[in-house]
């Protein structure tokens, strides 16, 4: 039994920020026909997102508002606000759309951190180097990719 519990940790921990392996399956997103193009659209949508989250506690492969993990929070924003299903995991996430370089970020991108040698950490971009994520110290927030930490951390962004 200790045994099974050790491998289901080590799992848990090389995946990173809510990558319960095999939980569910990735699903791509949708390539036409959503909203992600439209800047003004999205920013309201991301602030009312957050509105809505803001404070929601970080659970390791939570996906309610009882608890959330940064790829369940980006999983659920993008389905809820622009019909996009995305993978449930960050792993699966950081291999959707195209790579962007940092200086061209736009809303709605996402942004990824390697925030430990086998953890990754993913966030929405919306505006003046500013992002929302799922932080495993403070739950759901906007925060500044600027931010030491954060700029330390950064790994790469992605456009759908």
């Amino acid at each position: 039994m200790a045994a099974i519990i050790t491998a289901v940790a080590m799992t848990i921990f090389l995946n990173g920020c809510g990558t319960l392996s095999n939980r569910l399956d990735p699903v791509p997103p949708q390539q036409t026909g959503n909203n992600i193009h439209h800047p003004n659209k999205i920013k309201a949508q991301l602030y009312a997102q957050h509105k809505a989250w803001k404070g929601v506690r970080y659970q390791l492969g939570g996906s309610s508002k009882k608890g959330i993990d940064c790829s369940g929070f980006v999983n659920i924003t993008f389905k809820e606000k622009f019909a996009i299903q995305l993978p449930r995991t960050t792993h699966q996430q950081a291999k959707q759309g195209f790579e962007i370089p940092r200086s061209q970020l736009k809303t709605g991108d996402l942004v990824f951190f390697k925030t430990g040698p086998n953890v990754r950490h993913v966030g929405i971009y919306i505006e003046n180097r500013k992002f929302l994520h799922a932080s495993a110290s403070k739950g759901v927030m906007i925060s500044a990719l600027n931010n030491r930490y954060w700029q330390k951390h950064y790994w790469k962004a992605i456009r759908l």
